[in-house]
């Protein structure tokens, strides 16, 4: 049975981790807020582009751009986003759990954003092509170069069509892990509350056949896909640190609240030993005494 000390040091120590976990709850609410917003600001324009291109690939003609036809080779290119730290739950093993469940047919190459998802390509000893270190808050220019990247190993047509495993937020609670198909050209779901399969019930879509690209659709495109796949990215990076911030403020708050509870239960113990020890030296007292009578 532990001493009265050593239950003393116990609570002493579970109070000071319960300050740093709620330090670290603050901070994470704080960047959280910043990360949500971020986020849900990008939506709008990144559904909207979506829903155009993926109109306009039904429309187009046939090979007037590779990024709306999938490419000559049996490769996948993988691009696994997940965050530079831990401390915020099961965010990135529900992430690396979908990966190893998704079907992928032949032979898969990855690029990550994030340390994580750089340990756990290694750890599972795949082909890791690149790796791009991302800060935070993440900014266009940086996420730009990881869609320059994607793009040119899809020209070269060795990759028949390229994936995004990324963490999908929906709320501070909810986070769902996805895997999103982002060339060729496809329907992709941002928020979980957007579904592109009726994408296509807007103005412009149903006059889409009546467009006309000055100088030439293949121009216009050789512009607009590029910017696509870039925002696309972006705002997939926003999402997931989104869900990194959420996910960490969550983790923090349940730490703090059972550390706390934690206190109460030695408190208790604490409190039930002291009254034991009184109660030992009252008998010895009061047997002492009544052996002196």
């Amino acid at each position: 049975m532990p001493s009265t000390r050593d239950i003393r040091r116990r609570i002493k120590s579970v109070k000071n981790t319960a300050q740093i976990t709620k330090a670290m709850q603050l901070v994470a609410a704080a960047k959280m807020k910043k990360a949500q917003d971020q986020a849900s600001n990008g939506r709008a324009y990144a559904e909207m582009l979506n829903k155009v291109l993926v109109n306009l690939k039904e429309q187009a003609e046939e090979g007037v751009h590779p990024f709306f036809s999938e490419g000559k080779g049996d490769k996948t290119l993988v691009l696994l986003i997940a965050s530079d730290k831990g401390l915020c739950g099961a965010l990135n093993t529900n992430l690396f759990k979908k990966l190893l469940t998704t079907q992928i047919d032949g032979h898969v190459d990855y690029v990550t954003i994030g340390k994580k998802a750089v340990q756990a390509i290694n750890r599972l000893r795949r082909n890791l092509l690149a790796d791009f270190p991302i800060k935070d808050p993440a900014k266009f220019a940086e996420v730009r170069a990881v869609g320059r990247f994607v793009q040119d190993k899809f020209r070269t047509g060795e990759y028949k069509k390229v994936l995004v495993v990324f963490n999908n937020f929906i709320n501070t609670v909810t986070i769902v892990p996805t895997v999103e198909q982002l060339l060729p050209v496809n329907p992709v779901t941002l928020g979980g509350k957007r579904d592109f399969g009726h994408a296509i019930e807007t103005p412009a879509a149903t006059a889409s056949s009546e467009y006309t690209f000055e100088p030439s659709a293949a121009v216009v495109f050789e512009t607009v896909l590029p910017q696509y796949v870039n925002d696309t990215v972006y705002q997939m990076v926003l999402e997931s640190r989104a869900s990194e911030h959420s996910s960490r403020m969550v983790a923090m708050k349940n730490a703090t609240d059972n550390a706390k509870q934690m206190i109460k239960d030695l408190s208790l113990e604490y409190n039930k030993l002291r009254q034991a020890a009184i109660t030992n030296e009252l008998l010895e007292i009061t047997t002492a005494k009544m052996a002196l009578e």
